[in-house]
């Protein structure tokens, strides 16, 4: 008979792409070569998936974890240093001598929709031996964040992890990101068997399943065993499927400032209401609402809300 597991030290455990955003708004073209062009405000914002779902999920009340990789240099320190203020744990974070500190430079145009440059330095350095398995089977769930952005780690060596820690008695969810290489179904294959969760957006996940409809899209992601597919929709909402049930849920009406991490802010309140153990209707509601207070304000994480003050944003539309 398997030994009982000891009490999780974390409930999630957020592994991927760990980011520094330099924001500006508003961007309304690019300068002719040779040329500058003012904006009306210019911020640094901590991001990358695994930093603004770990930092969704602390406001929200959950103990967590971030493990990644970051630069020997400012913008890593200062990623640590605003992890930390948010109680996260970094122990799983290691310090990269050899590459600098993944950073992108965020365009807003007026509308609050975003254009990005990005630098993916020590994200493309990540590899399977640099994750502490320790501490994933200290948590009650993993959530890989930014699938497609980590070269080194992605495909095989993530789905040897997301295989451990299902072995261990821990949950698993996983949020895709852009696939440039175009390989996206081949990529990301491995690893579908061994989720109990994902939660990507609705335009990467067509790309993966080669289909159009999202209940099409479910769907195919279900046959591989996942229990429940949660279709990040943009401004409609969500779309949320299990074997049994099935949603859609329209987006919260806010004034969008800045959409730069809603997706990674809804996988955080979808997270957070499926390990409360949440209906799934309440869970996805919870979703977009913490998705839409986040492009309320600059940047990926600023916008974002206690559990408290979020359910008080939702009962103002019920």
């Amino acid at each position: 008979m398997a030994a009982p597991r000891e009490e999780p030290a974390f409930d999630v455990v957020c592994l991927g792409i760990m980011v520094a955003d330099v924001v500006a708004r508003p961007v309304t073209g690019m300068p002719r070569k040779g040329t500058l062009a003012t904006v009306e405000r210019m911020e640094l914002h901590t991001g990358g998936c695994a930093v603004n779902t770990g930092i969704a999920l602390a406001r929200l009340g959950l103990r967590t974890a971030v493990i990644g990789r970051v630069g020997q240099d400012g913008f890593g320190d200062y990623i640590l240093k605003v992890l930390g203020e948010y109680g996260i744990d970094t122990q799983g974070v290691a310090r990269d001598v050899a590459n600098n500190t993944s950073a992108t430079m965020v365009m807003v145009d007026p509308d609050g929709e975003r254009t990005f440059i990005h630098y993916i330095g020590a994200n493309a350095a990540i590899r399977e031996s640099d994750i502490d398995l320790d501490l994933v089977r200290r948590s009650r769930l993993l959530h890989v964040a930014g699938s497609n952005l980590m070269p080194g780690f992605d495909g095989e060596a993530t789905a040897r992890i997301l295989a451990e820690a299902r072995a261990s008695g821990v949950a698993t969810s996983l949020d895709t990101a852009w696939d440039s290489s175009g390989r996206w179904l081949q990529l990301i294959e491995p690893c579908l068997p061994h989720l109990n969760l994902l939660v990507p957006s609705f335009e990467e996940a067509r790309q993966i399943a080669g289909r159009a409809d999202p209940a099409d899209v479910a769907d195919f992601f279900l046959a591989y065993g996942i229990q429940v597919v949660a279709l990040k929709m943009g401004s409609q909402g969500c779309y949320v499927k299990t074997r049994d049930q099935a949603l859609s849920l329209p987006a919260y009406p806010v004034q969008a400032v800045d959409a730069t991490g809603a997706g990674d802010a809804f996988a955080g309140g979808f997270l957070a209401g499926y390990l409360r153990g949440w209906t799934l209707e309440r869970t996805a509601r919870l979703a977009n609402a913490v998705g839409a207070l986040c492009v309320t304000s600059m940047g990926a994480t600023s916008g974002l809300r206690s559990l408290e003050e979020t359910i008080a944003f939702m009962q103002q539309f019920d």
